[in-house]
């Protein structure tokens, strides 16, 4: 008995020492691949730890170790870019190349209450308005609970019997539009 646990640990020893060896010798390369396909560095060590893991979790025989790990590097990439986070009403606001001109988040925050910042506000407001009304009623439905009224997805799902992913998609395409619509907005009070 006392051999069969002396033999399951030098084993397990062996493989801690195999996957030591393994990080060292593909964690590079695995890095630079992972961040050329994720804009976020926390997320590229995260799912660089996620590969790793897996294969120190990895209770089968692995015959072509680097096209394993590639594999399941590619895998969690698109597991990751699936996940991401929905787009908010705040990107319809500004973009980042135009910090310094008119950003809606100003606007909108402005506590100055003059007759102009409230004209603007009304003017937002109104196409923001118009712009939903050209959504189809799904999008528009979906847009309004989340970031309107300020439903979780989750509930939303709850109560239409719809999925998160299906309610993500329609949410991305009303907010496409709206920025669209907003941009000419935008564009039209910058060049009066």
């Amino acid at each position: 008995m006392e051999a069969a646990i002396t033999l399951r640990a030098l084993m397990a020893e062996e493989q801690k020492r195999n996957i030591t060896g393994i990080i060292g010798d593909y964690s590079k390369r695995l890095l630079g691949f992972i961040r050329k396909r994720v804009t976020n560095e926390a997320d590229a060590e995260d799912i660089l730890q996620d590969v790793f893991y897996q294969l120190a979790g990895n209770t089968q025989p692995i015959e072509q170790l680097t096209a394993w790990l590639f594999r399941v590097a590619r895998n969690r990439i698109v597991d990751v870019k699936r996940k991401h986070k929905p787009e908010l009403l705040d990107d319809l606001y500004a973009s980042k190349a135009e910090d310094d001109m008119l950003g809606w988040t100003e606007l909108l925050t402005d506590l100055d209450n003059t007759p102009e910042s409230a004209y603007l506000r009304t003017l937002f407001w109104e196409t923001l308005d118009n712009a939903l009304d050209e959504l189809p009623a799904e999008q528009k439905q979906v847009f309004v609970m989340n970031e309107l009224e300020g439903i979780p997805f989750k509930d939303i799902a709850q109560q239409t019997g719809l999925t998160v992913n299906t309610l993500l998609s329609r949410k991305r395409y009303a907010v496409l539009h709206l920025r669209e619509r907003l941009q000419v907005l935008r564009e039209e009070i910058l060049n009066y």
